[in-house]
């Protein structure tokens, strides 16, 4: 490896992060400010009643998810349709994490999963927009020019892999 290709490789990674970092931002506020919606099937009736105020697609998958067929037919239609409405799609490599972002609970201890209702699902969270002010947020600009980038690149769904903390 040439120093480079080295170098390269170093920008590229201290970019991810930065993206990785921007997003854990923006979910974070969308969380307190209760603009977020998750699982698959409540993202398409969201997405099919008021599509113009998503601004941003997570789908989140692991190496086991890849073999769930259903679970990609519905990533190829949101997919499809997020194109077609001009919203920004990533794709997350480490739903776990994502987990730890949104339910806010780390604590998996046996006790409290004992009659506890079934995990929400976290294969496609939406942000959404309310107010045109978070339009200035600097992560979710951030975020909007990374996706940006990744479509002139041919890269239409980008992969970010959230920081672990």
């Amino acid at each position: 490896m040439t120093l480079e290709e080295f170098s390269a490789g170093e920008q590229k990674t201290e970019r991810m992060d930065k993206v990785g970092d921007a997003l854990e931002e923006v979910l974070s506020k969308a969380l307190s400010q209760r603009t977020i919606t998750v699982g698959v099937y409540e993202a398409a009736k969201l997405l099919n009643v008021d599509p113009d105020n998503v601004v941003l697609c997570l789908l989140a998958a692991d190496e086991d998810d890849d073999r769930d067929v259903a679970l990609q037919i519905h990533f190829t239609l949101i997919q499809a349709f997020c194109c077609e409405n001009d919203i920004n799609i990533l794709r997350v490599s480490n739903p776990g994490r994502l987990a730890e972002l949104l339910l806010l609970e780390t604590d998996a201890s046996p006790a409290s999963s004992e009659g506890a209702e079934q995990p929400p699902d976290l294969h496609c969270v939406l942000v959404t927009n309310p107010h045109s002010s978070q339009w200035k947020d600097p992560a979710l600009s951030q975020l909007i020019c990374f996706c940006r980038e990744s479509r002139y690149m041919d890269q239409w769904v980008p992969v970010i892999n959230l920081p672990e903390r």
